[in-house]
């Protein structure tokens, strides 16, 4: 069978572009390939074309605006979904741009289509009391839980992304002084953050408890699931539920719905409260710009009232409680007759 154009340019943009010059991660390639497989579905069951038969004039503005479309109504995604996948196919297209120039005029015309605006969600996170609770449900009378505890408390006080959690291994960890993990985020960024002493001992007995503290197993999964292998983000999310359901029932105002990554925005808005410089809490959370960190300044609203309460100067001048409206008898009287 001969290869199509469209299948020509899609590999080349997947091993020589993503992987072989811009060094994508793992979990960027993943995320492109889930795109794709989406838009070889759509063309299929909507376009009736096969994927053995996808060539790239059958790509144009108004073929991606339906399978935009498509993705809302029949896959239900929401916006942030949508736009992650159209920067997708920006991404190939711009590629396109330098590879096809014949048909720059039509590559430019899909990189014309707008992202929808998306309601900014408000920040989830939990006290430091609800973390503590939280914590305490975690039984530690078993292998199991041990485990649970180790990874519960070090994806709160690392502030890390789950799939960093997923791809930890024992040489990630620096246990003696100062001790520290070792982070690989978007892009494959590094960034090293520090650990606190208990955290590091609780760790120190894991490690030592399933042999990953020899030299021998230091490229093994630090948190492993039954058959040796790394956690999902579906195993996480479905061992943090188990022991949020457990605390929401006993204190169901202290413990709402959360998702693994509110443990993440938790210890940000604690190191906020704790008085932590934002660009301190950027570089721990591993973003790019210190505008995303700010949404932690902007979603604290006890901080902003004591920042404005102690920046307070009183202007008014004292004119004396005799002049106080609720002494004029008159002028109460013709407020109540507003409301009639």
């Amino acid at each position: 069978m001969e290869t199509t154009d469209f299948a020509k340019y899609l590999a080349k943009f997947f091993t020589e572009y993503l992987v072989g010059e811009r060094g994508s991660s793992t979990n960027t390639i993943r995320s492109y390939s889930n795109t794709f497989t989406h838009l070889l579905v759509f063309m299929d069951e909507k376009e009736h074309i096969k994927a053995d038969a996808l060539l790239l004039d059958h790509f144009d503005r108004n073929v991606i605006l339906r399978f935009l479309d498509w993705l809302q109504t029949s896959k239900r995604c929401g916006n942030a979904t949508r736009n992650q996948r159209l920067a997708v196919l920006h991404s190939f297209f711009k590629y396109m741009q330098y590879e096809d120039v014949k048909r720059m005029a039509r590559w430019q015309e899909i990189l014309s289509i707008k992202v929808k605006r998306q309601e900014k969600k408000s920040v989830n996170y939990l006290t430091v009391e609800a973390i503590k609770f939280l914590l305490k449900q975690i039984p530690t009378g078993n292998r199991t839980g041990r485990r649970n505890l180790a990874l519960i408390a070090l994806m709160y006080n690392s502030g890390a992304r789950v799939q960093e959690i997923i791809d930890l291994s024992p040489s990630s960890l620096r246990i003696d002084k100062p001790s520290c993990i070792t982070l690989h985020g978007k892009g494959n960024k590094k960034r090293i953050v520090p650990l606190q002493n208990k955290q590091v001992a609780l760790l120190r007995a894991y490690m030592e408890e399933n042999a990953l503290d020899k030299p021998a197993n230091n490229q093994r999964p630090l948190f492993a699931n039954n058959r040796g292998g790394r956690l999902t983000n579906a195993g996480i999310a479905y061992i943090l539920n188990m022991y949020t359901d457990m605390a929401r029932k006993l204190k169901p105002e202290l413990i709402p719905r959360i998702s693994p990554h509110t443990l993440r925005h938790s210890k940000a808005m604690h190191l906020l409260q704790a008085g932590v410089n934002l660009v301190y809490i950027r570089d721990m959370l591993g973003h790019v710009s210190i505008q995303t960190t700010e949404i932690y300044a902007r979603a604290d609203s006890k901080q902003k009232r004591e920042a404005l309460e102690s920046a307070y100067v009183n202007i008014i001048p004292n004119t004396g409680a005799q002049g106080s409206w609720e002494k004029d008898s008159k002028l109460k009287t013709w407020l109540k007759s507003l409301s009639k």
